[in-house]
């Protein structure tokens, strides 16, 4: 049953996606050069697969000095992927990276992207390593001052999953946290009837206690979640599956804390129509209201909160051919305009739909080619200036991925 929502051995599926780079670069070569866009990119870094990491499934974040950090889920001394930093130096940016998983204990092949938590930590997943069925692990710089930038930061993993009720196979999700600092999010495997499940990791002295939130049967509720979770301000959680749903095509959930556990309600179960399953994260504007980007071919929605139920629009159907995945959470900027990858349109592109009273007005932000990157998956994001920053799976001179800024 794994198979149906295409997850594979974590080596198998490296050597996969090298192939596909293979024909990539190759057909890169082939077509000609489109057009200008109204952006201008600048790549800031080009991944080569080698110690610097390769394969990028998710975005990235900043720190308060605006330096960035991500992960590959390839690449590193013993290709398992890293976690990476760039810092900008004049005119350019300069990576490095500050952690490279080993495949062991540490994890293996981190799918999601890189978070601030409690503590001033960087906090992740990893898909495979640990127990062998993925971590949590966090991330905290060098006691003493580093002169090199070269200089790793140290690792803790919090808890190293079994794929028995504790839940397998963290994917492509952010971690949330909770005021506690508790850490919140999900797996794509393992639980109670082996269709993933919703974790919380509590802090018991200087370890950390994981329980299930959720257990997903494959019903109604849904199986199979690729994407984490996002708290709302009462507490409540919510979050999307792959699969299961009333349709079999996914759905979307909402998690409420009860005093004897948390209470399980499918807010919209995916369709035939609806261009893909629930295979994107959520995000949720300042009036309640859900977006989300289906996959794998993509279709942008909304779900509004509506006498005592939820409406769910379908705000934009998206064409490609359905690889890779579409598998980000959408962005706001500032002015409220919302933007999201699209990785199977062409080489991809960046969405931007724009609110307009009662509808939203789509627009093609920035389309890539066969030139640079290629396939962008993670979310985006914004820094002070306005600047838009993501990544992308596969192209760069080294054809291994990218991270890229976009500016007017």
């Amino acid at each position: 049953m794994r198979a149906a929502v295409c997850n594979f051995d974590i080596g198998l599926r490296i050597r996969t996606i090298m192939l596909i780079t293979t024909a990539v670069i190759l057909l890169i070569a082939l077509l000609p050069i489109p057009r200008a866009h109204a952006q201008t990119l600048q790549i800031l870094h080009n991944f080569t697969g080698g110690a610097d990491g390769g394969f990028l499934f998710a975005g990235v974040t900043f720190d308060q000095q605006g330096r960035i950090y991500g992960t590959t889920a390839g690449g590193g001394s013993q290709q398992s992927g890293v976690v990476y930093r760039l810092v900008r130096e004049g005119e350019g940016w300069v990576s490095s990276p500050i952690y490279t998983f080993q495949g062991g204990t540490d994890g293996a092949a981190p799918y999601s992207r890189v978070v601030f938590g409690p503590g001033g930590l960087l906090y992740g997943t990893t898909y495979a390593g640990g127990e062998g069925y993925g971590t949590v692990f966090s991330l905290r710089p060098p006691a003493s001052a580093c002169k090199s930038v070269l200089c790793p930061w140290i690792e803790t993993v919090l808890y190293s999953f079994t794929d028995g009720a504790d839940g397998g196979y963290p994917q492509y999700g952010d971690l949330s946290f909770d005021q506690a600092g508790n850490i919140y999010g999900t797996t794509t495997y393992g639980g109670s009837s082996g269709n993933g499940l919703v974790f919380k990791l509590s802090r018991s002295g200087s370890d950390w206690t994981e329980s299930a939130l959720w257990n997903f049967t494959n019903g109604d509720d849904g199986s199979y979640p690729l994407s984490g979770v996002i708290f709302d301000n009462a507490g409540n959680l919510y979050g999307t599956t792959s699969s299961g749903g009333i349709h079999r095509s996914g759905a979307v959930y909402e998690l409420s804390p009860m005093q004897s556990g948390w209470k399980q309600t499918t807010l919209y179960s995916f369709t035939s129509n609806d261009n893909g399953s629930g295979a994107g994260g959520l995000i949720m504007d300042a009036h309640g209201n859900l977006f989300g980007i289906t996959g794998p071919v993509g279709a942008a929605y909304e779900l509004t909160p509506q006498s005592g139920g939820w409406s769910f629009t379908l705000l934009q159907t998206f064409s490609g051919g359905g690889y890779p995945p579409t598998i980000g959470s959408p962005t706001f900027d500032p002015q409220g305009n919302l933007y999201g990858p699209i990785p199977s349109a062409g080489y991809g592109e960046i969405f931007k739909l724009t609110p307009a009273g009662n509808q939203w007005i789509y627009s093609s932000f920035y389309q890539f080619s066969n030139i640079g990157p290629a396939f962008p998956i993670g979310a985006v994001t914004f820094d002070a200036s306005g600047h838009m920053y993501g990544t992308s799976e596969f192209g760069g001179s080294g054809g291994y991925g990218t991270v890229w800024e976009l500016t007017p």
